[in-house]
């Protein structure tokens, strides 16, 4: 028998076995220095506590199983970032042209999307234990990968050069669907946990596409089935509507333009605007709500204010400053914080959702922007 004692965090390791020629160097060395008792005492004294320190380690484990990644558009790397301490664990190189990226649902692998102005073809793949990259998916026939998605077991992103949505099965190392909008620059992709709803904005032509998996009636022709297709409906918003996310209760879709600073609030039930609200949010990017769902928070890339809006009266809380403008933005997934990708300034900021102030900056590299959670779960 051999039992082995990990010491997590320290990469140390004893060992004690009862294999006999182990047992004889103990003792030839014992019987050279004459302390025999002192070497026992001493090395089963080392193990508890090794075994000790393990147990306390392993008692108290870290505070959260979530780990953010961060995007460096001008370093062309993938940040692992510990969110306890604010620091940089690891960089791992990405394609030319990084944009968004997201983690597989068990926490192991991200995936970065290269859009290379509408043309690339390329979506990074890395192994977030590892902490190494991995051949790349091929997107071709869809070109220009931008939004991503990991829902039902699969990636699904948008295809801003073919205007249409693509999906890519990890087992099968296959794309096995698709789907045109026909929309200018289909962007940001949403996709409910069970696949069967997608959201995309489509920027240039200032519409959310709404695909539904749909059963519908067999026709009236004798034997006819009932069949399943896909039904895309298109609500018109404000040109440039880029950033947006979908309030937890899963009833609204709000989406922020750029071009107007306005945000539009789809009910996705009856798939329409309800209104539009005047957000004066110029620049806007990036749309995300708090998880208790009461905040809605959006970032501007024209300049250095984030704004925070209450979601049931749909009026401005609060405008903080966090630089010269900014992207990509995560809420803590236990509330508490948000990060946001300050690209021309080259960190991504920090701020305390109860203060609603700025805590900390963490240096990813030149040009932040995509941000997602890796959550373990292995």
């Amino acid at each position: 028998m051999i039992c082995i004692f990990y010491l997590q965090g320290i990469n140390t390791a004893s060992v004690l076995s009862n294999n006999k020629n182990s047992m004889k160097i103990m003792m030839h060395r014992d019987q050279q220095t004459n302390s025999t008792i002192w070497s026992y005492t001493k090395v089963f004294s080392f193990l508890a506590t090794i075994a000790a320190l393990s147990l306390k380690s392993f008692a108290q484990p870290s505070a959260s199983p979530s780990t953010l990644l961060a995007l460096s558009k001008g370093d062309h790397t993938l940040a692992i970032i510990n969110t306890a301490t604010l620091k940089v664990i690891a960089r791992v190189p990405v394609g030319p042209d990084p944009h968004e990226v997201v983690a597989s649902s068990d926490g192991k692998f991200a995936y970065v999307s290269n859009t290379g102005g509408g043309k690339s073809y390329e979506i990074n793949v890395i192994d977030l234990v590892a902490q190494k990259a991995l051949p790349n998916i091929d997107t071709r026939p869809l070109i220009g990968p931008h939004g991503l998605m990991y829902a039902d077991g699969k990636l699904w992103f948008s295809a801003e050069g073919t205007k249409s949505v693509g999906r890519y099965d990890p087992a099968t190392g296959k794309l096995d669907w698709s789907m045109g909008t026909g929309e200018d620059r289909t962007h940001m992709v949403y996709v409910t946990s069970d696949g069967k709803k997608i959201y995309t904005t489509n920027v240039n032509a200032g519409t959310v596409s709404i695909l539904t998996d749909t059963l519908l009636p067999a026709p009236p022709f004798p034997g006819a089935q009932p069949r399943r297709d896909w039904v895309h409906k298109v609500v018109k918003v404000s040109k440039g509507a880029e950033g947006f996310d979908v309030t937890p209760d899963g009833k609204q879709l709000w989406t922020a333009a750029a071009d107007d600073g306005s945000i539009a609030v789809i009910d996705l039930t009856s798939k329409k605007k309800l209104t539009t609200i005047d957000a004066k949010a110029i620049g806007a990017n990036r749309l995300k709500f708090t998880t208790d769902g009461k905040l809605a928070l959006v970032s501007s890339l024209r300049g250095g204010d984030f704004f925070v809006f209450d979601v049931a009266t749909h009026k401005e809380v609060k405008r903080i400053s966090i630089g010269k403008g900014a992207a990509g933005i995560e809420v803590d997934p236990d509330g508490s914080r948000v990060f946001i990708g300050c690209t021309p300034d080259n960190y991504v900021a920090v701020i305390d959702l109860k203060k609603l102030e700025v805590v900390g900056h963490i240096d990813v590299g030149a040009g932040p922007d995509g941000l997602a959670w890796a959550v373990r779960k292995f």
